[in-house]
């Protein structure tokens, strides 16, 4: 579990990176999201937990631009993005990574991160470079994601379509894929569901180490793992917030408890 000597040593100087204001999604007369309100400080690695249901992955929907709220403010960086589409938001950084694997199967895995790297930087190119100019003279792109390969482990498979991998690769493809767009803030959406333990422990591993600069926010099932790798943490019930704080304080929670945990944490 993470203590709280260890959530200062990460965090670089307790500045707000995203905050959310009394944020509402409805669908029809159902609140999925029911006046939320919450602030993630820069560098800090914070995990929404809950029961299905509870409006996790709306939330990040609602943060990533998926979905419009239907009341209510994001900031990022000190700045309202709440109109912003989600390439906008990306291009201002904040990345995300889905639940289901999202890359392009029918391209090979050095394609798909440098397809995202060069999306990133197309400002500095024109709209008709930037599609047809061949790939071997974007030098600088294909340096960073010769860069980003290494990283992942998957410089190796280079060359290989991603649908030849294997599940685990495929999801670190996947954060390779959101690496390159060079994100601020990073929403993980259970990046180990569906993993072996040891394909898990290696995601988390390379999450650490390849992200460690980033702000993360995370949707996990895997409770231990929450306690583990978690800053603090953020409960939702029933589209609210049932509470927040350091790993100690929500296994230490009552109300936490009873409502989500029910005794699988000690």
């Amino acid at each position: 579990m993470a203590t709280e000597t260890q959530i200062d040593d990460r965090r670089t100087n307790g500045e707000t990176v995203l905050e959310l204001d009394g944020l509402v999604k409805t669908f029809g007369a159902f609140a999925a999201i029911d006046d939320v309100s919450m602030t993630v400080e820069r560098g800090e690695f914070r995990s929404i937990i809950g029961p299905n249901g509870a409006g996790k992955t709306t939330l990040f929907n609602l943060i990533s631009g998926a979905l419009p709220v239907t009341d209510g403010t994001v900031y990022f960086d000190g700045e309202e993005i709440t109109k912003l589409s989600p390439p906008e938001r990306v291009a201002r950084g904040i990345g995300r990574s889905f639940q289901i694997s999202n890359v392009f199967g029918g391209l090979s895995v050095r394609e798909n991160v440098r397809l995202a790297a060069q999306a990133d930087r197309r400002d500095g190119y024109n709209l008709v470079e930037s599609f047809f100019k061949p790939t071997g003279r974007y030098g600088d792109i294909n340096q960073e994601t010769d860069r980003i390969l290494e990283r992942i482990d998957l410089d190796h498979v280079a060359d290989e379509e991603a649908d030849a991998l294997a599940y685990g690769d495929r999801r670190r493809l996947e954060i390779g894929v959101v690496l390159a767009t060079d994100p601020e803030l990073v929403l993980f959406d259970e990046p180990t569901a569906g993993m072996s333990v040891e394909e898990t422990q290696e995601t988390i591993e390379l999450i650490e180490e390849v992200l460690v600069d980033q702000t993360l926010l995370l949707i996990e099932h895997d409770i231990e793992l929450v306690m583990e790798l978690s800053d603090r943490i953020t409960v939702l019930n029933q589209g609210e917030i049932l509470a927040e704080g350091t790993p100690a304080q929500i296994s230490g929670n009552q109300s936490v408890q009873d409502a989500y945990l029910g005794g699988m944490v000690e």
